[in-house]
């Protein structure tokens, strides 16, 4: 590992945060060294602080010690998220034999010097009573694998020497910050701290040398493991040759629907039973496929994590499959539901309080045998965060295992740290979105409605695979929907053709997991009077409207049925389909029979719980910005017909309708939400988004 210090961005940070004075800033530039390198640290681990000074009401320069606010990211911290601590209430806490966690929490947010503040690190102690203007810690995976060991004293000491003290696992905590404390002054000529299945702590008069030191120290590490076991674990690439990337594409995404199935969980509602369903981020690099083909890669996964700091992102153990059993509903189920018990006993064996309520006991990361990991999580930004979590996971015990024996933390301490107030206050209690979990498939979505479809479900929560045959104008589309493209992702397609129809699901499948709601939204139109009409176009404007309806039934059915929790399909239709228009006959007939292609649907769909149901909106013009491509068809003669300019032919539709209102492309979209959120027992239905038109009313 090589120090990433540069002098010049550092002078540019302090120009940057000169407001915030040259201490502050020099200690954002190391934060973000520290957190830009995932082998250090992971998404909100480790934290870093530095003690300077800032000036009171009364004008008067105050100690404080500026450290990093809870959960803050160390990759992307600002001034911020490094609040200013008074320092001298917190030294004086050293006096103390004991301090309970409320305590402590109650005297850090009260020697904060701005109360909106985010809450400080649970370690500020520890950072307060170490002596030294900049303190890092972080969980660096190359110190991990030596005290994960049976011996970390004896691997510490061989690959650190007299560099560092080591402590045993101690809680985060007033109890750590004592012992760290001490154990410094004891040995004052060191340049780092070992918590043994935690992390290191390095320090320094400037924010180079306390980095630094975190680099030299991680270096030495990484050495004396390639030295000890001879380049990179074995575990990583000695075994059978895992599976080819296009075999363990194809396997996930037999596996994923079935196993994202598996670990929803069945909850009430005010308005029934309903689904909480997850969403998958699959990590199969060579490695961590050749880590999952070892013959020691199940009892590894029935082991704690690395560092206890990641059991609230992933859970303690790791759920593993064997290839078949992956694609094997069953046996997934079966095992899930193993995994679930055995976490009931942990939980009960464990718990250190009654009163404490179980989380949610189904398994975070599955790994499959040959093939990777699979991270499952409420949304995307979770399942990521924990990929990334338990890719390091598998690398880091792959090394403890080549260098002795992988030995995580007892499961009794896990569950103090798992089920630690301190730990679940960083848990979201925001209630989610209606949709959240679910995955949404939109066939037309660069169309002025499918790009409302698509701002609907987003903004319902759900995640979207918006589709549509020209990809250029979709990107475009879609560029307005940047703020979710966490939950968004795109594919171009000819729905036309259905092997690339059932290609695009799979795409979906493995960038999401599955799929719960399916719109078929996609159409095109030809105007001609039945004495006009060529066959060609009568048949292509079925090919697309009818068959590609078909096609997105037919790709959807067996992922739908593989997840078994039901769903929801949402037919774009007409109102043409019960109130055709002349010279409209090849639209009309094409949206009646996507009509009756979803009424068979929702016949044959209700066997495994999808219900389906029909929208039969009119008028819909789109936007300025997002034009209905049908309209711009169709309107110049409609225009021509009576006599009116665009912004006539807008009012004529609107006063048409007994509502006297303009329909939106996102009134579609809310239609779609009410159908996708299940909130009646409804399949089989048409839901008119028209105004109110009386002879499309639907009989």
């Amino acid at each position: 590992m090589q120090s990433r210090w540069n002098d010049a961005t550092a002078r540019d940070y302090v120009a940057r945060y000169a407001a915030h004075g040259e201490a502050l800033a020099l200690r954002l530039y190391t934060c973000h060294l520290l957190g830009q390198d995932p082998s250090l640290v992971l998404h909100g681990g480790g934290n870093t602080s530095v003690k300077t000074t800032r000036t009171d009401l009364l004008g008067r320069d105050v100690p404080v010690l500026c450290v990093k606010g809870s959960g803050s990211d160390l990759a992307e911290v600002g001034p911020e998220g490094m609040p200013a601590v008074r320092l001298q209430p917190l030294l004086e806490l050293r006096a103390l034999d004991a301090l309970g966690d409320q305590a402590m929490v109650d005297a850090v947010r009260g020697a904060l010097l701005d109360s909106r503040a985010p809450n400080p690190s649970v370690e500020t102690l520890l950072h307060a009573f170490l002596p030294h203007a900049y303190v890092d810690h972080t969980h660096a995976d190359a110190i991990l694998a030596l005290t994960d060991t049976p011996d970390p004293a004896a691997r510490v000491r061989a690959a650190l020497g007299d560099a560092v003290v080591l402590l045993p696992w101690i809680m985060p905590g007033f109890p750590l910050a004592q012992a760290v404390a001490a154990a410094f002054a004891a040995a004052p000529q060191c340049r780092g701290i070992v918590l043994a299945k935690h992390g290191l702590f390095t320090f320094g008069d400037s924010a180079r040398q306390s980095y630094e030191r975190t680099i030299e120290l991680v270096d030495r590490a990484e050495k004396y493991l390639a030295h000890s076991i001879g380049g990179r674990p074995s575990m990583l690439w000695a075994e059978a040759a895992p599976w080819s990337a296009d075999e363990r594409r194809a396997l996930l995404a037999r596996a994923l629907p079935i196993l994202r199935g598996a670990v929803a969980r069945k909850v009430d509602s005010p308005v029934g039973p309903a689904w909480q369903r997850v969403v998958a981020d699959a990590r199969t690099a060579d490695d961590l496929a050749a880590f999952a083909a070892h013959g020691a890669a199940r009892q590894l996964c029935a082991t704690g994590p690395i560092t206890p700091d990641h059991v609230i992102r992933t859970k303690g153990h790791y759920l593993f499959l064997g290839r078949e059993e992956a694609v094997a509903g069953d046996q997934v189920h079966a095992a899930v539901a193993a995994y679930c018990a055995a976490y009931q006993r942990y939980f009960t064996a464990h718990r250190p309080d009654p009163k404490v309520a179980m989380l949610p006991p189904e398994p975070r990361i599955a790994v499959v045998a040959g093939i990777g990991l699979v991270a499952l999580g409420a949304v995307p930004s979770a399942a990521r965060i924990a990929a990334d979590i338990a890719e390091h996971t598998l690398r880091t015990k792959a090394m403890a295992h080549d260098l002795d024996r992988f030995e995580a933390l007892p499961d009794h301490e896990l569950a103090r740290m798992e089920y630690w107030p301190l730990e679940l206050a960083k848990l979201s209690a925001q209630k989610p979105p209606p949709l959240q979990g679910q995955i949404a498939f939109v066939t037309g979505a660069a169309g002025a409605i499918g790009s409302g479809i698509v701002e609907a479900l987003l903004e319902a929560g759900a995640c979207v695979f918006a589709t549509d045959v020209d990809a250029a104008r979709l990107a475009t589309a879609m560029q307005r929907f940047a703020a979710h493209h966490d939950r968004l992702a795109c594919g171009s397609v000819d729905l036309r053709d259905a092997e690339a129809v059932a290609a695009e699901f799979t795409r979906c499948v493995l960038r999401f997991g599955g799929v719960d709601i399916v719109v078929p939204n996609a159409g095109i139109a030809h105007v001609a009077r039945l004495t006009e009409l060529s066959p060609a176009r009568f048949a292509e404007v079925q090919d697309v409207n009818v068959r590609g309806t078909l096609h997105v039934l037919q790709a959807a059915a067996p992922i739908l049925r593989a997840q078994g929790t039901g769903g929801s399909v949402v037919v774009q239709a007409s109102k043409n389909a019960f109130a055709p228009g002349a010279g409209f006959g090849a639209y009309s007939a094409s949206k009646a029979a996507a009509l009756q292609l979803a009424r068979i649907a929702a016949l044959e769909f209700a066997e495994f719980g999808v219900r389906v149901n029909a929208i039969n909106a009119d008028a819909v013009f789109g936007t300025d910005a997002q034009p209905s491509q049908l309209w711009q068809q169709v309107g110049p003669d409609r225009m021509r017909a009576r006599g009116l300019d665009e912004q006539g032919l807008r009012q004529f539709y609107r006063d048409r309708s007994l509502l006297k209102t303009e329909v939106l492309p996102r009134h579609v979209g809310e239609a779609v939400v009410f159908f996708a959120s299940c909130r009646t027992p409804t399949t089989g239905a048409v839901l008119p988004v028209d105004g109110g038109l009386p002879e499309a009313f639907p009989r």
